[in-house]
């Protein structure tokens, strides 16, 4: 019994991946997944109650630790000495996009219908989460140099949201287009050296 219920769920969870990888969630239907996976309605609520629970089952655990991992490195740089921070910043914020992006292609299939297909999902904000992260822990910096006596310059609000959007979205490019791994982790430096040095010299670094 309970062998077929686990092909039951892989037979669903097979249909949703590919009704919502090419439909999006919104206009992915219920039916075609219940069609496409061979079941019969009855048998999807004996699973879920919802598209959206479904949803949630398919991606919620890839969210949830490609955010702590995000989070991990902010904490991890946050608690170093302030003297320390200047010179560990490069190291650490390299080594969590590394991080980030191998633990992306582990799980390729549920990154992409996070970052494409989950617009009407509580998902669906999550580079907006990122950016609010990583905004704060920039003022943080700010804080930090500015009591090691190199004190940065201010930046527009509005700048500095579209900068960190665009960062993340350069980023997570690397992912949707799914290029070879090796490409993907060249780029990523070649992204950070760019961002770095713009970074630097707006605020007067």
């Amino acid at each position: 019994m309970q062998e077929t219920a686990q092909t039951t769920l892989e037979l669903i969870h097979a249909a949703a991946k590919k009704e919502f990888l090419e439909k999006g969630f919104r206009a992915a239907s219920l039916r075609n997944i219940v069609k496409l996976a061979g079941v019969t309605t009855g048998a999807f609520y004996g699973y879920y109650d919802s598209k959206e629970e479904l949803f949630e089952t398919l991606i919620g655990e890839q969210y949830r630790s490609f955010m702590e991992l995000y989070r991990g490195a902010q904490e991890e740089f946050a608690a170093l000495p302030p003297q320390e921070q200047p010179r560990f910043m490069g190291e650490i914020s390299g080594s969590c996009m590394h991080e980030l992006l191998r633990y992306a292609y582990e799980n390729l299939t549920e990154m992409k219908l996070l970052l494409t297909c989950s617009e009407g999902t509580r998902f669906a904000g999550m580079i907006d989460e990122m950016v609010e992260i990583e905004t704060k822990a920039t003022h943080d910096y700010q804080k930090v140099l500015e009591k090691l006596g190199s004190p940065s310059r201010s930046i527009d609000p509005r700048l500095e949201h579209i900068l960190i959007t665009g960062m993340f979205n350069a980023f997570f490019e690397l992912i949707i287009h799914e290029m070879p791994l090796g490409e993907a982790e060249t780029y990523l430096d070649e992204l950070r050296e760019f961002y770095t040095a713009g970074w630097m010299k707006i605020m007067g670094q």
